[in-house]
């Protein structure tokens, strides 16, 4: 065992509450992406070794160039490493083909982005079943499937609208319900609050936070806001294609908690009819 492993496992085993059950759920072992630009060569990993077990919260922060997409990427199995080793649940992703990435994608992980990705014309209901029909899953089971994914995230009464009849908070909910319906071990977002109000960000962490501790899903988030990683248990920050630090989050944001000290919408959109001015100037920054 390397030294580098040796030390990423003492660190997650001290950090991560679940440390004790098990195979990790996420294991990189020396992990590098190199990208050849001609003739010059663009170094976005330089070795990273970390694990991440069952049930754990993660937020992946850093500065823009950093590396922490690219780590999303390969964990996400959208991307491979140019070299190094990643075991998601205990197997070897590293060197697998495109189709059988794609089937690991499918049926383990779950993804939501900072661009909601709905299709226009379809119902929320139909956007939430899309991952199944790629699955093979029966037409019955896929509604199924898809009601019960948009109940949990709240919108048992929109199953029928369109993306243009949602907000952007409600769109960027059909996106977890749709990440959700094929039941993922493993959850991905990369800046999901990105294009949300800082009311809906909470929402949509309150979200996370609930799937996290009710049933123990693995919540892995990329951003680069300091107060959206309070939310998590834990946080990796990024420079330059190495850590620069791993560690627990202390004071904890609780979303449950920090939504009834937020003004609502309906308080935000009266404060702007009273203040035009403000506003206009606000969106003039």
């Amino acid at each position: 065992m390397s030294e580098n492993l040796a030390a990423a496992q003492a660190t997650s085993q001290q950090l991560s509450p679940t440390a004790g059950n098990g195979t990790p759920t996420i294991r990189l072992e020396g992990i590098h992406k190199t990208y050849d630009l001609g003739e010059i060569q663009v170094h976005a990993l330089r070795g990273i070794t970390m694990q991440i077990f069952r049930g754990e919260f993660v937020a992946i922060m850093g500065a823009s160039g950093s590396g922490k997409s690219t780590l999303m990427n390969i964990i996400g199995c959208l991307d491979k490493p140019t070299r190094g080793q990643y075991y998601l649940d205990g197997s070897d992703v590293s060197g697998l083909t495109r189709h059988e990435l794609a089937r690991i994608r499918s049926h383990k992980i779950g993804f939501v982005f900072q661009q909601f990705n709905l299709l226009s014309r379809t119902s929320a209901l139909e956007n939430v079943e899309l991952p199944t029909i790629y699955a093979g899953v029966a037409p019955a089971e896929r509604e199924r499937r898809g009601r019960e994914a948009l109940e949990r995230v709240g919108l048992a009464q929109r199953m029928g609208h369109y993306p243009s009849q949602l907000s952007g908070g409600q769109q960027q909910r059909v996106a977890i319900a749709r990440a959700l319906v094929n039941s993922p071990s493993l959850l991905l977002a990369d800046e999901p609050t990105g294009n949300l109000d800082s009311r809906t960000s909470v929402e949509i962490m309150d979200i996370f936070q609930r799937l996290n501790t009710e049933t123990g899903l693995t919540v892995v988030i990329v951003t680069h806001e300091p107060d959206i990683a309070q939310y998590a248990k834990r946080a990796i920050e990024f420079r330059d294609g190495r850590t620069k630090k791993d560690v627990l989050i202390q004071n904890r944001s609780i979303a449950a908690e920090v939504l009834p000290t937020l003004p609502s919408a309906d308080e935000d959109l009266v404060q702007g009819l009273e203040n035009p001015e403000s506003n206009r100037n606000g969106a003039a920054h």
